[in-house]
């Protein structure tokens, strides 16, 4: 368990690196597109370890598992932002200007760029992250982990507490 505690992290602060260098490129300046403060993007996390966990038996197919990733990052996608939206009454990302999104929430061209993301990452990435984390004795990881789990949980509440206050607010000026 310890491992895919690792994985998560790795992977949701490699996804909140990707977010931010898409932004800056698109934009042209810095912009944290994360739904938390600090440097980490969950979904990203959760996304690779389902990836690699559930099509293991296919890895050896590239079509298949370009498929499957579509499918499961889609699916990911796709309920984040819904439930995302339900609670805190906005979007974090919308794909309603793409042809053929649905709700805003996912589309077929960012689908197949994460399809295409996932082949990479099983391929070349995931790997060097499995060395790299193997290497790393079950008391360093664990100092780590709690470390960086007491950050994520300081900063979800955090995070949550201002959006929802925000919401409150807005929903206060919208009356008015």
């Amino acid at each position: 368990m310890i491992t895919y505690f690792l994985y998560f992290f790795i992977y949701a602060f490699l996804g909140w690196c990707t977010e931010v260098i898409y932004a800056a490129l698109k934009e042209g300046r810095f912009i944290n597109r994360g739904f938390l403060n600090g440097p980490l993007c969950p979904i990203y996390g959760f996304g690779v370890i389902a990836v690699v966990n559930i099509l293991k038996p296919i890895m050896d197919n590239v079509f298949l598992l370009f498929l499957g990733s579509v499918l499961i990052t889609s699916a990911i996608e796709f309920t984040t932002g819904f439930v995302m939206e339900k609670i805190f009454h906005q979007k974090w990302w919308d794909y309603s200007e793409v042809p053929f999104n649905i709700g805003g929430y996912i589309c077929p061209l960012f689908s197949c760029m994460w399809g295409i993301a996932c082949l990479v990452i099983v391929d070349d990435i995931h790997p060097m992250i499995t060395n790299l984390a193997v290497h790393i004795p079950e008391t360093v990881s664990i100092v780590i982990l709690s470390i960086l789990s007491i950050v994520l949980a300081v900063d979800l509440a955090a995070t949550v507490n201002t959006v929802l206050k925000l919401n409150k607010k807005l929903e206060s000026i919208e009356n008015l």
